[in-house]
């Protein structure tokens, strides 16, 4: 049993800063997510892709706006639980809950902050028979870890970022790496279509384009794919199929959690603090509904905000907290580090 302040189901961005917000007022917080890495869409989907309406960014890569909410948390030591769906949740008679994951890993929160984007992300599996048989044994819709690709043989099929960088990273890993599309163009970052052409003429990735997998072979692992191209077909070794077509939104099982839901979103009180209509569950960002509402990751930044200091009553009750801006105040990490701006130093001058 996991036991915290708030858990966090959602590691994307509006999930990370509530950290943050959390942090400064002392509450511990545990991150859940059904992806193998935090950052949610930012990270999944688009990592590579400049976002231009973060305040103080002019520009910023996802991919970065990731790494820099990860180091902005760090110092409040949040914990992760990634690779993970949340499942079922069970309300005890102190108010509090605990929900059960996919995987039968237990929290116990007296807070719930639903943070969960557009919902729990699936992968868009390519229409393929017996594609189910061979999951697992030989097709990954993520990748975890790129050690499990060496000196192996890859097929990897799309046109998107994932595709293109994945296809770079696994050609210093993996012992052959082709690449397949069904259209000759990619859609992607310039500098990764240029490096995979690279790649391409100096025979380090072979590409089939346009070309798609069709069908898949192997008794008990994955032995070769067949491959379409041009109206033919052909059969090509391998030990691995990472088909990265992106991925599918969906509410998952908090659906059946006895939340209000409007048009796949939970309702929330927006007057006050994103509460659901059940006391002590929020849901912040993208995955939450109320008039007016915009889907901005800025938004969750000021969901998130007022959420913690909800949360903060619920946990600390009857005890007031007095708001003070971090210039003022520093930030005291649950690591034992601090940050606060250099005293002023009296000193006359002469």
């Amino acid at each position: 049993m996991i036991k915290t302040d708030i858990l966090i189901i959602g590691a994307g961005p509006t999930g990370l800063f509530a950290v943050f917000e959390a942090g400064l007022l002392k509450l511990k917080c545990h991150i859940l997510d059904a992806l193998p890495q935090a950052g949610g869409q930012l990270s999944e989907l688009y990592p590579k892709k400049p976002i231009y309406d973060i305040p103080g960014f002019p520009e910023v890569l996802a991919g970065d706006l990731v790494d820099n909410l990860m180091e902005q948390i760090k110092q409040f030591e949040p914990g992760f639980t990634l690779g993970e769906r949340a499942e079922t949740i069970e309300k005890q008679e102190d108010g509090s809950f605990i929900v059960t994951s996919n995987k039968g890993k237990r929290f116990h929160a007296p807070v719930i902050a639903i943070a969960g984007g557009l919902g729990s992300f699936e992968p868009r599996k390519p229409l393929i028979e017996d594609i189910e048989f061979y999951e697992d044994k030989g097709i990954k819709y993520f990748i975890k870890n790129p050690e499990k690709f060496r000196d192996k043989r890859v097929v990897i099929a799309g046109g998107g970022d994932s595709a293109l960088d994945w296809s770079i990273f696994l050609s210093n890993v993996a012992s052959e790496v082709t690449l397949i599309h069904r259209r000759n163009e990619f859609r992607g970052a310039l500098d990764s279509v240029e490096k995979v052409q690279e790649l391409k003429n100096s025979g380090k990735i072979k590409m089939i384009t346009p070309g798609e997998v069709v069908g898949l072979n192997g008794d008990e692992h994955l032995e070769s794919v067949v491959v379409e191209e041009n109206g033919a077909q052909r059969t090509i070794a391998t030990d691995y199929f990472i088909p990265l077509f992106g991925l599918t939104p969906k509410l998952g099982p908090i659906g059946d959690w006895g939340l209000e839901i409007e048009k796949n979103a939970i309702k929330v009180n927006n007057a006050l603090d994103y509460q659901t209509n059940i006391p002590g569950i929020f849901a912040i960002g993208d995955v939450n509904t109320y008039p007016g509402k915009l889907k901005l990751i800025l938004c969750g930044f000021h969901e998130a905000t007022l959420m913690c200091q909800a949360a903060y009553q619920i946990i600390n009750p009857g005890k007031k907290y007095v708001l003070k801006y971090t210039t003022v105040s520093g930030i005291d990490g649950f690591d034992g580090t601090r940050k606060e701006a250099p005293k002023a130093v009296v000193k006359a001058i002469v």
